[in-house]
């Protein structure tokens, strides 16, 4: 079998390749070699096979960015069976719908435990099972029956491409969450073309900033590293901290770190007010997961000093779809998520008709990283698979660099009185204001014209702008029917785990 095809082939190759470079930190704790690693992988994956794990089997994960969470997240992966990462903060009642969907054996959290989530699999009958790491000589605890069988059932395990070997749901922000299915080739595919299109090598090193419960973290920060033998390290707090970010990304000499525009403006937020007394040389700052406006692109850029690569992804395709490429490879341009990475794309009109440059439409990937189809949903999967194609919701076109542009989610486009507004392009008007330091628009019913925009803003610390001053701004850059209508003035808007704001939770949390 071609080790290129799975993802546990590409980790054990980078454990015989580069034994002893660091993989992983956790920061001022530990360090962990890629052969160390490779090895409590190894044995955490033949405690779970002795305790009757099978290939096929789904084991539920809920741990803060720690250690144990990535050592038995890869240990359920080469036992052949699936991982399902699973949110922390959910509650019982989400941990119930997520356990039962997915069809978990077992639970496994940290030592410290989750009462939502052990609540929910003691209702459904799921074990439950903690993880820790001895403090002194790093071995993996875990809450399981000494094996009876020694420890060589899983010599004998050979990983497959087809094997699923992550579960994970949609953010579901129309109907309740699809479950995606992705395989071991899935996975091989992504951080395949994750590492070509960054250029990662083993003296690369990042520091995690987002949940390794998503595809972001987990597929761009933390697997494509260790896939290209370069290193990682988690914050002491198991989280994303402003407060200690640049510490650690200097502690480790890091080189790039990726993260959600949200991230970025608390970080950029942050320089503002206290700055650091020297930043680390960086070869590029990554975003993705929601868009980035021109303006903090710029400001990131000019605050540190390293090209801001946005790029384009989601679930379904294990996460990178297209993305700017790095300086030496061609322009990076604000606004546009880059070209596609190691997959085809097309923009597609509603017949399945292929639409040349500048013209919108739907945006349709296929290839070896795109999911085969959602869980037991046949109608998603009949309409999100048409034409030959996986369809993303989005509707974007090409400039003529091929580079692509996203104007917004099919169901998310403001229709008011029949003209179409992206409230992407309004976001990135409202965000270029001095004063503005976080916007979101969307549409509300509205009697005359079907639907109106409205806009939720952030204002900077110390700033007194007001709805008149964001209105007359509106009305300098964008055409009238674009102006949002209402303007409310927050200091919190409503996001996901993944730091995503999306539209219509807000819409429906300030019509309210």
């Amino acid at each position: 079998m071609e080790t290129t095809q799975t993802l546990t082939g590409l980790l054990k190759r980078v454990a015989g390749d580069f034994p002893d470079r660091r993989a992983l930190s956790v920061s001022g704790k530990f360090d962990l070699t890629h052969a160390r690693l490779d090895e409590l992988v190894e044995r955490a994956a033949s405690r779970l096979v002795s305790a009757g794990i099978k290939p096929g089997d789904v084991v539920a994960l809920t741990f803060p960015n720690t250690v144990e969470f990535v050592v038995m997240f890869l240990a359920v992966i080469r036992a052949r069976a699936t991982a399902a990462p699973l949110n922390a903060a959910y509650t019982a009642e989400e941990f119930e719908f997520y356990l039962s969907d997915s069809e978990s054996k077992l639970l496994l959290t940290s030592r410290d435990g989750n009462a939502a989530a052990e609540a929910a699999a003691s209702k459904l009958q799921v074990t439950h099972v903690t993880a820790g790491l001895t403090s002194e000589d790093l071995e993996l605890i875990l809450s399981l029956p000494p094996s009876e069988t020694g420890d060589n059932s899983i010599t004998q395990l050979v990983n497959d491409p087809s094997d699923v070997a992550l579960f994970l749901h949609t953010s579901g922000t129309t109907s309740r969450p699809k479950g995606v299915p992705l395989t071991q080739l899935n996975l091989a595919s992504s951080v395949q073309n994750i590492k070509s299109v960054y250029k990662l090598t083993e003296s690369d090193s990042t520091v995690i900033v987002l949940p390794l419960f998503h595809v972001h973290g987990l597929l761009a920060g933390l697997l494509s590293s260790f896939v290209a033998g370069a290193a990682v390290t988690l914050p002491a707090s198991g989280r994303f901290s402003a407060s200690t970010f640049w510490q650690d990304m200097l502690k480790y000499n890091a080189t790039w770190y990726t993260a959600v525009p949200t991230i970025h403006q608390i970080i950029l937020d942050r320089h503002a007010s206290s700055p650091e007394p020297v930043y680390p040389k960086l070869r590029f700052i990554r975003s993705c997961s929601a868009s980035l406006a021109p303006s903090i692109l710029a400001r990131l850029e000019e605050a540190f000093g390293a090209p801001v690569l946005e790029a384009y992804a989601m679930t379904e395709a294990t996460h990178l779809m297209s993305s700017n490429p790095l300086p030496e490879d061609g322009p990076h341009k604000p606004g546009s998520v880059g070209k596609p990475v190691g997959q085809e794309m097309a923009i597609l009109d509603e017949s399945g008709a292929i639409q040349g440059p500048d013209s919108k439409g739907e945006v349709c990937i296929r290839g070896p990283n795109v999911t085969k189809g959602y869980k037991n949903n046949p109608d998603a999967n009949k309409a999100g698979f048409l034409f030959g194609w996986f369809h993303t919701g989005d509707i974007g076109y090409f400039d003529s660099d091929g580079y692509l542009n996203l104007v917004g989610r099919i169901k998310e486009l403001i229709n008011r009185g029949g003209e179409k507004i992206s409230p992407i392009e309004v976001d990135a008007v409202l965000l270029s204001h001095p004063d503005i330091a976080q916007a979101v628009c969307f549409g509300v019913p509205d009697e005359k014209y079907g639907e109106e925009i409205n806009c939720a803003i952030i204002p900077r610390e110390g700033s007194k702008i007001d709805e008149a001053e964001v209105q007359s701004f509106c009305k300098k850059n964008l055409a009238a029917f674009k102006v949002p209508k209402k303007v409310f003035i927050t200091d919190d808007v409503p996001k996901t785990a993944s730091g995503k704001i999306q539209r219509r939770i807000v819409a429906q949390h300030f019509i309210s």
